[in-house]
């Protein structure tokens, strides 16, 4: 039987990719609901729901990278070489956030604020700036050849910012249910009603880019409107609807799993709807999985490599996820 190593590959970076931004979304989130929660006991509570997975969940976005270098070196050196700003000021809020899970607890009372502007200023950037590489990576890069044919500030449009608002939206509404489920008391309580107007502001996002992308792209049309894909489609948007009223419903009486459940589930539709859009292009709107993908040699020898590891990567983050579950209350935690 033949295998399709790039298909292969193709699927295992969009795996690698979306547990990044899941596991990853919730505790940038929960960085963006610090302002509104000033008080140090929230704070510290807050925090100590993800401190101890927040670094390994870290550990998908290096899969995604590496696999991607690994199995797609031309759509590896055009992205980067495009949006190397983003991403460089991406990685840099998630220094300042990383910093700042160890020095907070460390600190003084009196100094304690500044690394908690790092967590929030980190978390903000982080999630910005990865809205702002979604975006300018589905308005389409400019390839000559084989390389990047655009300038350092492409990325600085009306559509890769306001996806970067989109994903600062959505991060939030993670963050909110998840810690609905790990406290309780008032601060749960505060939780459920940030929850339901971000649940709102996130299926607003949803659809401005729905209609933007069709609109401005052909392709992303012709693959969403032409038939009969407008009716193997046809039940995503439904279902986008489904989960939101899912979310609102499970607000309701003594919320626990559900809400985070229905924003995972919103997450994954529109994850899934932009890869809809865009396949089999990795760069699109030109550059095809085959185009980019390394000889099958390279991308054999690498994919042994990653079939021994990835089952090591579930195992220990499903362990540590079953290790601290439960809720989190004042002067419980990690630290």
């Amino acid at each position: 039987m033949d295998f399709d190593l790039a298909v292969i590959w193709a699927i295992i970076i969009f795996f690698g990719v979306f547990m990044y931004v899941v596991m990853d979304g919730f505790d940038l989130g929960i960085g963006m609901l610090f302002p509104f929660f000033p008080e140090r006991i929230d704070r510290d509570v807050m925090m100590n729901t993800v401190a101890p997975v927040w670094d390994g969940n870290e550990t998908w976005l290096v899969l995604g990278g590496a696999g991607m270098l690994a199995a797609f070196p031309l759509a590896y050196s055009i992205i980067l070489s495009g949006l190397y700003l983003p991403l460089v000021f991406m990685l840099l809020g998630l220094i300042f956030r990383g910093v700042a899970f160890e020095f907070r607890f460390k600190a003084r009372d009196h100094e304690r604020h500044i690394w908690d502007k790092a967590f929030i200023g980190g978390s903000v950037a982080a999630a910005f700036f990865q809205g702002v590489t979604l975006g300018a990576f589905l308005q389409g890069i400019p390839v000559h050849g084989r390389a990047y044919a655009g300038g350092p500030f492409d990325w600085v449009a009306a559509f890769p910012l306001l996806s970067g608002v989109g994903v600062m939206i959505a991060y939030t509404l993670l963050g909110s249910t998840w810690l609905i489920m790990k406290t309780d008391g008032a601060l749960q309580q505060r939780m459920i009603g940030v929850a339901r107007p971000f649940a709102l502001m996130l299926l607003g996002a949803i659809g401005v880019v729905s209609v933007w992308t069709p609109l401005t792209q052909p392709l992303v049309a012709a693959r969403w409107f032409s038939f009969p894909n407008i009716v193997l489609f046809s039940p995503v948007p439904l279902l986008v609807g489904g989960c939101v009223f899912w979310l609102l419903r499970s607000l309701k009486g003594e919320p626990y799993l559900s809400p985070f459940l229905a924003a995972l589930g919103l997450i994954f539709l529109g994850y899934s709807g932009m890869a809809i859009s865009i396949w089999p292009n990795i760069v699109p709107p030109a550059v095809s999985i085959w185009d980019a993908a390394a000889p099958p040699q390279s991308q054999g020898f690498a994919l042994v490599g990653t079939l021994v590891i990835l089952p090591f990567i579930l195992g220990y983050t499903v362990w540590s996820y079953y290790v601290f579950r439960g809720k989190v209350r004042a002067g419980e935690g990690y630290h």
